[in-house]
């Protein structure tokens, strides 16, 4: 929290966004492949624009790091998925920068951004911004030595100017302590959501598959495909191929492991790196959806 006497830090430079960052808190999930296992972390989005994402993650993300997102912008609609690079990670806070978002996506951001008149974060240019957000501007006469208010009331004598100058200090630090007690409260109940959702997220990694589902059974059941990109490197290297893998297909119906059982290891990484975008309705056994194995083969041709 900010000490009553502390000065507001100001940027005195023009911003370097060029689009305008917006206001959104809504659940998220950032998913990072390692060790060829995708890892999802749950967090909650803190604003939004149409080239990034400032995120409150329940993990750690290392700057450079290729990340997948999957985002709401509006709650019980379809959600945004994307790829992004981890510019910075401070703690719990991230910033991450599509790499992969479409025409479409960014224009679903502008239309919500429309529709929900979402709140646009301004970032004071100058001194003069913050006095104006303080409420008052002040101009001094060379001629007589007084201040006079811009709104040309007159002039103002010194001892009512120290007087407001003391009641606005008084003000200023008891919407500084509300705003702090707002926000306190709502990062206890955001980290509350991000633990439970974490939690959820570790039991279905470790829940044993209740059946071997033949391929060609869940091919019909794919909803959201995403093509593998094919590695410059086995460009290169004129590598081509059918990749098989083992996956484990989750209750929801998202990829929560996979191994692959073949072919070139660059091959392999590309093929896991876009599977794990994959997703299938839930498989039911007795009507109740179910953790299940398949296998998926993915084929990379040059071409």
């Amino acid at each position: 929290m900010m000490a009553a006497g502390a000065s507001i830090p100001v940027w005195e430079r023009p911003s370097r966004r060029r689009l305008p960052r917006f206001r959104l808190q809504e659940p998220l999930d950032v998913t990072v492949l390692r060790s060829g296992i995708p890892d999802t972390v749950p967090g909650r989005s803190v604003n939004v624009c149409e080239r990034g994402v400032g995120v409150v993650l329940a993990g750690e993300l290392l700057p450079g790091e290729s990340v997948g997102v999957e985002m709401q912008l509006w709650p019980g609609l379809e959600p945004l998925r994307t790829r992004a690079t981890v510019r910075y990670h401070d703690k719990l806070c991230c910033g991450l920068e599509f790499v992969a978002m479409s025409a479409e996506q960014r224009a679903a951001i502008r239309d919500w951004a429309k529709t929900a008149k979402a709140e646009a974060e301004v970032t004071p240019a100058s001194k003069a911004d913050v006095a104006i957000l303080h409420g008052l501007t002040e101009t001094r006469q060379p001629e007589t030595g007084e201040k006079h208010d811009s709104s040309g009331h007159g002039s103002i004598p010194r001892r009512h100017r120290k007087r407001w100058r003391g009641a606005g200090a008084i003000v200023f630090c008891l919407l500084l302590i509300v705003a702090a007690g707002v926000f306190w409260w709502k990062w206890n109940r955001g980290w509350e959501e991000l633990e439970a959702g974490l939690k959820n997220s570790e039991n279905a990694a470790t829940e044993e598959p209740r059946a071997q589902v033949p391929a060609e059974v869940m091919q019909k059941l794919v909803v959201h495909r995403v093509e593998p990109v094919y590695p410059a490197e086995a460009r290169k290297e004129n590598l081509e191929g059918v990749i098989a893998l083992d996956v484990v297909v989750g209750r929801d119906g998202s990829v929560v492991s996979m191994k692959a059982l073949n072919g070139p290891e660059v091959l392999a990484h590309a093929a896991m790196d876009a599977l794990r975008w994959w997703k299938f309705e839930p498989y039911r056994i007795n009507g109740e959806p179910a953790v299940v194995e398949t296998t998926v083969a993915v084929e990379f041709k040059k071409g």
